[in-house]
């Protein structure tokens, strides 16, 4: 759970080394606007934002261990107007916890 709230925040956001950290090299999102993105096209499009953007706020963070190995974790985003409940699963793997997948879907 700390590791999706410090990914939401714009310091890691910004930081391509931690991102590549945190994401694992077969990461796919859904995001909320309906686009896919793996690993690659996330690094370049997070490339775009500055240390500026405001982090993207984190609320009704629940999770539940799915195996020993995978844990998925329900949250409501919250980034200006935007608003968006989302998922995402976490595997454990030799370096450490990575993000495999995210969804996002947008509230109205």
């Amino acid at each position: 759970m700390a590791l999706e709230r410090e990914l939401q925040t714009a310091a890691a956001r910004t930081d391509p080394r931690r991102l590549t950290e945190l994401l694992a090299p077969d990461f796919e999102e859904i995001g909320a606007s309906g686009r896919l993105w793996d690993l690659a096209s996330i690094l370049e499009m997070l490339a775009g934002e500055d240390d500026g953007t405001p982090d993207i706020e984190v609320r009704e963070l629940t999770g539940r261990m799915i195996a020993d190995d995978m844990v998925l974790l329900r949250w409501q985003s919250v980034r200006g107007e935007r608003r968006a409940r989302r998922t995402s699963l976490w595997q454990r793997r030799p370096e450490g916890w990575r993000l495999v997948h995210h969804q996002g879907t947008p509230i109205a």
